[in-house]
């Protein structure tokens, strides 16, 4: 089966859900091709279309690269399960409950939120000046990156106001001794900022660890380089599909995600 194949959804569920579902399974699959989980703990949710003002979430307890579309809970801005034809009742964690909701709720612009707890994200987390434009991927992120103080672990409900006022008009957030959050209009564009947000974690860390002085650009360079990043909307988003379709046909052989 390849990436253009569609499966007929199951009955009940309408196909602008159930092609949220797929690809959402399939970047549940993806962060984990590349490394970026962490057991059954974390979270990715994307919003269901629709004014119902629901979205998909993880069941609590299947591993990323054992997802597939009929795996993901559907809930409403209170972490109360939908009921979807021939979906059985699911797990939620109530911690990815908490965090995401804070996002969907207030950021309608973001369809997709990811959250993830890398070794890389989790120590550019704790090292206080955060990420360093030491790198073209740190760049992208220059002046459009939010941090959020640690609070302990997510369930109270009264933290989600203040993470929505660090993370403000960005797209990328660090939570403090915590890991990374991102989000993205569509799937494929939450894709790629977790990707090069968790590269430039990666490269700082490893830069930093050889006890080498750094090399830092210049501040404009370093804005020069985000305004390129931010190009014209239509491109950008081309770009994103365009990567977004390369990466699917790296999950490909681990089986059906879109059942």
């Amino acid at each position: 089966m390849n990436v253009t194949t569609k499966i007929t959804p199951p009955t009940g569920i309408s196909e602008e859900e159930w092609q949220v579902r797929c690809d959402l399974a399939a970047l549940y699959r993806l962060v984990a091709h590349f490394r970026m989980t962490d057991f059954i703990y974390t979270h990715i949710s994307a919003r269901v279309p629709g004014p119902e003002h629901h979205f998909l979430i993880n069941d609590y307890g299947v591993m990323f690269h054992e997802m597939r579309a009929s795996d993901l809970v559907k809930i409403d801005i209170h972490g109360n399960r939908i009921d979807t034809p021939g979906i059985s009742a699911r797990r939620v964690n109530q911690a990815g409950f908490t965090i995401h909701s804070a996002i969907h709720m207030a950021r309608p612009d973001l369809a997709c939120v990811v959250h993830t707890h890398t070794a890389a994200g989790i120590a550019v987390a704790a090292q206080e000046q955060g990420l360093l434009p030491i790198s073209q991927h740190a760049m992208k992120f220059y002046g459009r990156l939010s941090y959020h103080g640690y609070e302990g672990i997510a369930l109270d409900l009264d933290e989600r106001e203040r993470i929505v006022h660090d993370l403000g008009q960005n797209k990328a957030m660090i939570l403090r001794n915590h890991g990374l959050l991102v989000g993205g209009r569509t799937i494929p564009e939450a894709f790629h900022e977790i990707y090069f947000l968790e590269r430039a974690c990666q490269a700082q860390i490893a830069a930093m660890s050889g006890g080498a002085k750094l090399v830092i650009p210049p501040r404009e360079v370093c804005e020069h380089t985000a305004a390129q990043f931010n190009m014209d909307e239509a491109n950008r988003m081309a770009h994103y599909e365009m990567a977004w379709t390369s990466a699917l046909r790296l999950i490909e052989g681990d089986g059906d995600y879109r059942s």
